[in-house]
């Protein structure tokens, strides 16, 4: 168990994300207020789940995912259960840059302006990460990432 994942959701309580976070795993899914390391099944996924402001506002953080879980395929499920969309961080270090997964299991980039408060980071602003837009073009971040700018694929064949 070696994996961190952390997502934000459009929306959604934390007590209906955590069985919606087991039936798109196949996994025993224990919040961390509750997990004891000592009992814990070695195919649980724990999972903390809270709600912070601005857009997409319930966060999720997975700790000890196996590594035999794909990360994309997951979230893809997750946005299924729960008929709404998810955000992860894509792989450009950059804090305002995510991958949208929808329900239908679509992924593409999307940007948002980032603002650090006492309560964590507040997402606002969503846009597309488009060649339209001048931040997006040309040496920018986001062709560095395997998730270009205008681009959309599905989550399961992107894993």
């Amino acid at each position: 168990m070696t994996e961190l994942w952390n997502w934000r959701i459009d929306g959604g309580a934390p007590v209906e994300v955590y069985p919606a976070m087991a039936e798109a795993l196949g996994r025993v899914v224990m919040p961390l207020a509750v997990a004891d390391p000592a009992r814990l099944p070695a195919y649980a996924v724990v999972c903390d789940v809270w709600e912070a402001p601005g857009a997409y506002g319930t966060v999720v953080d997975c700790y000890g995912v196996p590594e035999r879980l794909a990360e994309l395929p997951a979230i893809a499920a997750l946005a299924r259960v729960l008929g709404r969309n998810c955000l992860m961080r894509d792989d450009t270090l950059d804090a305002g840059r995510h991958l949208l997964v929808a329900p239908d299991g679509t992924i593409r980039p999307v940007h948002f302006d980032v603002v650090e408060t006492d309560d964590g980071e507040v997402l606002s602003n969503q846009r597309l990460c488009t060649e339209a837009d001048p931040g997006c073009r040309g040496w920018s971040r986001c062709h560095r990432s395997r998730w270009a700018p205008d681009s959309v694929g599905p989550a399961l064949a992107a894993a």
